[in-house]
């Protein structure tokens, strides 16, 4: 029996205003909805954090913007992971995001907001490419943190072409390929909250 409509939490790994990942992210969410979930995007843009330092956890904690998006991970059943493609791999903001957020709380095992849950990966470009080599380090950073990533992914080469001036795709092969991400993600996060 299912007992909630999942919660996902879509993280877009680009701040930048007019990002086509941060419309994708968008769409993302809005796909997630369609297919019966309770999707949030939480833009980065809002969650500034400094990089990464031990040493200044343990001097002064989590910082209050890592601790807002560590408690909207923790509440999350899934995730879709949004990201552009810098230098072949992730951006450093959304990779410090992963940083913060993983680190274990009191009374926390490691990696307790991510392990077990679902999550799927998408990237926008410019390009021809789409994204494509980001989508393969992101899917490997994301289960060594012991996340299940879906099979599907979504690659939108020419991006600057995909949306219309609302910010909704516009391709049909790119809108059925955000579907097909979305129902994917869907059942496999009602597999882990069916009882």
């Amino acid at each position: 029996m299912k007992i909630k409509a999942p919660k996902i939490l879509v993280l877009a790994g680009s701040t930048r205003q007019g990002s086509v990942n941060r419309l994708l992210a968008r769409e993302t969410a809005e796909a997630l909805r369609h297919a019966g979930a309770h999707a949030t995007f939480a833009d980065l843009r809002d969650f500034s954090m400094p990089i990464y330092d031990a040493d200044l956890e343990a001097a002064e904690g989590m910082p209050p913007a890592a601790h807002r998006l560590k408690e909207l991970a923790r509440a999350a059943d899934g995730f879709a992971f949004v990201s552009p493609e810098y230098n072949g791999s992730y951006p450093a903001v959304l990779k410090n995001a992963i940083d913060w957020i993983s680190r274990p709380g009191p009374g926390e095992g490691p990696l307790q907001v991510f392990r077990g849950k679902p999550a799927a990966v998408l990237s926008a470009s410019p390009g021809p490419g789409g994204g494509t080599r980001v989508l393969k380090h992101l899917r490997e950073l994301l289960e060594m943190i012991r996340m299940k990533v879906v099979p599907h992914a979504v690659s939108l080469p020419r991006a600057a072409e995909a949306f219309d001036p609302a910010g909704h795709l516009l391709r049909p092969a790119d809108i059925d390929s955000l579907n097909q991400l979305a129902a994917q993600l869907l059942a496999a996060t009602e597999e882990e909250i069916y009882v």
